[in-house]
């Protein structure tokens, strides 16, 4: 019998990746990328060059397609598979990302009376603006005391499926009522490949509010606002698939796109993190994966059920089957460095690394590795795209304190690294104090390169750090479950076990360096409750991350001509308790 072969397809924030896996042993042949034309949608709407207000996120979903048609025909030509040994493809995606379609799976925004909405586009998994809708939704959940809050450590981000459809329904009621489908990219992609609408059940609960086979009800959505109350029977409820299934085979159509035979086996959709923890070979209890790129998910499996504050949800069976997925992340860990490196460093330093034929990013880390622990006196609060765990608020803003007329480039770079840590340690304390134990940090994605950002992780965390042996995890994991869903492996553990790669204690805590990051770590705990908390909440401080973010939208709102918000924010005239101890010197 002649080897059998699969694809992945990983679904990112700017591109799409295709890789080529061999069943038997998930040898990684070759791989492609294919990046979106358009990006990330996040200054003016394709067509009619409308700015878009703050925190607005969008695709376009033609670009999805794109990468189908070219970077898995260029993966299966470069691997010098014959196409007929090819027995199955799956994909994942970003997630929370959102298409509103019709009841053919046609995106609102290919329709010739909505191409000018923005409403009709793609919400990304990092449009952030329906924050006041996920404030309803919470105060609401809680006030009502809906069983389901807690699975989500007690808050809804504004991220996910209801909070972006009730801003959907609240500020474009047209487009809502033209909607059949309110879908998610990871099922949207699925739907083109084998003509069939499957709802994953990862994305179904995590971020679609799905827990013990049922969504919140119709009278809690009519409170929040009475045309919300069809939401899940109307737009939302959908067949469930669950992970490894086979959802049908590849079209016609999509077989001449990706060059695959018709009919093989397609897979359930799947999210981008959940689906690298048995890619990683991560899936035993108390095993988290931190996926680490442009923002971190933080995911591991569980034996039990358990409440964690500020995680982004517990689903049975939400990475693998017959036992509790875990979920948590950081909004804004890559996208941080990239943006210190686009703003903030001399055309010096650029020069400098370009003399040495290397990036920004490798001199800034270079300098900054040469620096004791403490030796920039800054530290800094990674929340530049809001915060998702544990404080599930995407009106925070970055902080970096201690800042003086001789700090340097590589010393704020050195302290957003070190935040992006302090951040994964906050998320394992806050599981580990809420009885789920985290046995073994694995890291997977992009950043895995920067070997000194590694070791800094694994210092701060005081735990030894894992890594996945692939440059393409998600694809990796993806096609692990295409061998599932082919019936090549019995089920995702066994497909793992097999074609998983992870290389074990890879970097320890050096124990000199950990003691004195706790000291750090400690100033970035005060840091984090003082700003992230706010006034009224224990241990809070101050609220005035929330009042810039609306003196910011205030002033977008007059530079575009629309009306202010109907309240602009005043700094309390009390005066605000001291940060002991800290430099007054602030940037936000």
């Amino acid at each position: 019998m002649s080897e059998q072969y699969v694809v992945g397809v990983d679904y990112g924030t700017l591109s799409g990746r295709a890789v080529v896996v061999r069943v038997s042993d998930g040898a990684e042949l070759a791989s492609a990328t294919h990046p979106y034309p358009h990006a990330v949608v996040d200054r003016e709407l394709p067509g009619t060059g409308e700015l878009l207000p703050p925190d607005w996120a969008l695709q376009v979903p033609a670009d999805y397609v794109d990468v189908l048609r070219t970077a898995v025909p260029k993966a299966l030509r470069e691997s010098g598979v014959d196409p007929a040994d090819v027995v199955g493809i799956a994909t994942d995606f970003t997630a929370c990302t959102m298409v509103p379609t019709t009841a053919d799976g046609t995106p609102l925004c290919e329709l010739e009376q909505f191409a000018g909405r923005k409403h009709a586009f793609v919400k990304l998994w990092k449009h952030h603006a329906a924050q006041p809708h996920a404030d309803r939704i919470n105060s609401l959940a809680a006030e009502r005391g809906e069983v389901w809050l807690p699975r989500y450590g007690g808050l809804i981000s504004s991220e996910w499926e209801f909070a972006k459809g009730l801003q959907l329904l609240e500020e474009d009621p047209e487009v809502y009522a033209a909607m059949d489908h309110w879908v998610e990219a990871a099922d949207w992609i699925v739907w083109q490949l084998c003509g069939e609408y499957v709802r994953n059940a990862c994305t179904a609960g995590y971020k679609g509010i799905r827990q013990d086979g049922a969504y919140p009800s119709r009278d809690y959505l009519a409170a929040l606002n009475p045309d919300f109350a069809g939401f899940v029977d109307d737009k939302l409820d959908h067949r469930i698939g669950e992970l490894g299934e086979r959802a049908g085979g590849l079209t016609r159509q999509a077989a001449q796109w990706t060059g695959l035979p018709e009919g093989i086996a397609v897979a359930v959709g799947n999210v981008d993190a959940h689906v690298t923890a048995p890619a990683a070979q991560a899936i035993d209890p108390g095993q988290m994966v931190a996926i680490m790129g442009t923002s971190t998910c933080h995911v591991m499996n569980g034996e039990t059920l358990a409440d964690v504050p500020g995680m982004c949800g517990v689903v049975e069976g939400g990475i693998t089957a017959g036992r509790y997925g875990y979920e948590a992340g950081q909004s804004g860990v890559g996208d941080i460095f990239g943006w210190f490196v686009d703003t903030s460093v001399p055309p010096a330093y650029v020069q400098a690394a370009g003399e040495r034929g290397i990036s920004v990013h490798q001199l800034l880390t270079e300098l900054a590795a040469q620096q004791e622990v403490g030796e920039h006196g800054l530290v800094a609060l990674d929340w530049h795209n809001g915060n998702r765990s544990v404080l599930v608020d995407a009106e925070l803003s970055g902080v970096v304190l201690g800042q003086t007329l001789a700090t340097r480039p590589e010393d704020t770079y050195r302290a957003l690294l070190e935040a992006t840590a302090f951040g994964t340690r906050t998320i394992i304390e806050a599981f580990e104090g809420s009885g789920v134990p985290v046995t073994e940090l694995v890291v997977a994605g992009g950043l895995l390169k920067n070997t000194f950002l590694m070791q800094l992780y694994s210092d701060i965390c005081r735990r030894p750090l894992s890594t996945i042996d692939s440059e393409q995890g998600p694809a990796l994991g993806s096609a692990i479950h295409a061998a599932v869903a082919a019936g090549a492996h019995p089920d995702v553990p066994a497909a793992s076990r097999a074609m998983g790669k992870v290389l074990r204690g890879v970097y320890t805590p050096d124990d000199e360096r950990a003691d004195r990051y706790d000291a750090l770590f400690a100033e970035y705990r005060r840091l984090h409750d003082f700003f992230g908390r706010g006034e009224g909440q224990a241990g809070g401080g101050n609220d005035v991350l929330h009042r810039l973010r609306a003196l910011r939208r205030d002033a977008a709102a007059r530079r575009a001509g629309g009306a202010p918000s109907t309240a602009t924010p005043v700094a309390p005239e009390v005066e605000a308790p001291a940060i002991e101890e800290q430099s007054d010197v602030l940037s936000v």
